[in-house]
């Protein structure tokens, strides 16, 4: 069984996010969203409603798993039988920041990062973006799921 985890703080999930887990979930058996645990990270969501948009988002797809952790995901990815760590990139920035974490990684480890590039139509998606608009009373629906939005 090929399984991915697909780390992150989903500070909400983005469009960019659930288009990666969609697409992510046809080139694996399983995909592990896993919510990470920073105590020195200030969230604008709580972890159970973070992990609540993610389980309504993909409620009607058997494939995607919503789990916490905190510590390394090299441990969680053991733990969990996955051989593989999912990530999307949406810019060149998004590549050297990723690429250097990938290749620590594989260094500790046998596990490896797949790539995925974000598609054109979300590709500007940031959490930080939607967490700045939603605080200056704009609207966010064309950047979140409908999961998001009910909150």
């Amino acid at each position: 069984m090929k399984k991915a985890i697909f780390p992150g703080s989903f500070d909400p999930i983005t469009n960019g996010h659930y288009d990666i887990i969609k697409r992510g979930v046809s080139l694996f058996d399983e995909v592990i969203v896993a919510i990470g645990v920073n105590a020195d990270k200030k969230y604008m969501y709580s972890l159970e409603d973070r992990k609540r948009f993610i389980e309504e988002a993909f409620k009607d797809e058997p494939k995607v798993k919503v789990i916490t952790y905190t510590g390394l995901t090299i441990d969680l990815c053991k733990k969990e039988k996955a051989d593989f760590i999912l990530r999307g990139l949406r810019n060149p920035a998004d590549f050297e920041f990723e690429k250097a974490i990938a290749h620590t990684n594989r260094v500790m480890s046998k596990i490896e990062t797949v790539f995925l590039l974000t598609a054109a139509r979300t590709s500007f998606i940031s959490s930080s973006i939607v967490r700045d608009v939603l605080r200056n009373g704009g609207d966010i629906s064309p950047l979140v799921p409908e999961s998001v939005l009910k909150k």
